[in-house]
């Protein structure tokens, strides 16, 4: 199994943080030298290890939060 390489280029925003100090973060992240995603999962506190998460690129992010402003939460 090929090793999945990551650079947070931006960090945007702490989401929540459990008790154990893992971040859910929304990063701007380049998975396998590839162009930079939208990236919304939890990181340990170093951010050595990262839990399952979600990408979204520009287009997806803006039909999101275009949805988000659109229900009553």
């Amino acid at each position: 199994m090929s090793k999945i390489s990551y650079e947070v280029i931006e960090h945007l925003a702490v989401l929540s943080e459990n008790p154990k100090g893992w971040k859910k973060e929304l990063n701007l992240v380049s998975w396998n030298d590839r162009p930079p995603k939208f990236d919304i999962r939890d990181w340990s506190p170093d951010h050595s290890k990262m839990s399952k998460g979600l990408t979204f690129s520009n287009a997806e992010l803006t039909q999101l939060k275009k949805t988000l402003t659109e229900i009553d939460i």
